[in-house]
């Protein structure tokens, strides 16, 4: 019973909402007129943000644990990755850029996993959050992609995806170096 608790606790159950909007993402991607996107951009904002507000709340009252761990990360995988992927058919993100990301992010994890088999911490590093930060406000542009407060939401966007592509690939490289240095001295 405790057990049961521990897993379902309020920030393990804010990451599973989170990773419950991926469906409406394909829903409403699929109508992707002015009115939809904003509503899709909004809730898309709304999602990323409960990312912030779960690990905060997991620290501040110590309820940390190891489905958490695992479901945090796995959820913003979900969310973005699912996101871009779903805005390739409607030309809103070019499919090289996003595979890419997805191989950068499977990569990272079994380097990730490999140490940690051999006893080897990898922690998440300042580059991987920024990366994060930038694909969120990268996808949120892209996904308004109509004119939106006198901006071009679609190439405000684009550029910020390209920033989000080099973090990708530098923390990408950060995660590996640290790996082969830590593994090098064991």
């Amino acid at each position: 019973m405790n057990e049961k608790r521990d897993i379902f606790n309020l920030p393990n159950s804010i990451t599973l909402a989170r990773i419950s909007v991926v469906p409406f993402l394909f829903f409403l991607l699929m109508s992707p007129g002015p009115f939809w996107s904003l509503v899709l951009a909004a809730l898309f904002v709304l999602a990323s943000i409960t990312d912030f507000l779960d690990g905060f709340v997991a620290r501040k009252y110590n309820m940390i644990t190891t489905m958490g761990k695992f479901l945090d990360p796995l959820a913003d995988k979900l969310i973005i990755n699912s996101a871009m992927i779903l805005m390739i058919p409607i030309g809103r993100i070019d499919a090289w850029i996003v595979v890419i990301i997805i191989m950068r992010d499977l990569i990272v994890d079994g380097i990730r996993s490999i140490a940690s088999s051999e006893g080897i911490y990898i922690q998440a590093s300042i580059l991987g959050k920024q990366k994060t930060l930038a694909q969120i406000f990268a996808v949120t542009a892209l996904m308004i992609h109509y004119p939106f407060l006198y901006l071009d939401a679609h190439l405000v966007g684009t550029i910020i995806l390209y920033v989000a592509f080099f973090l990708t690939i530098y923390s990408g490289l950060d995660y590996f170096i640290k790996f082969y240095r830590r593994a090098g001295k064991s």
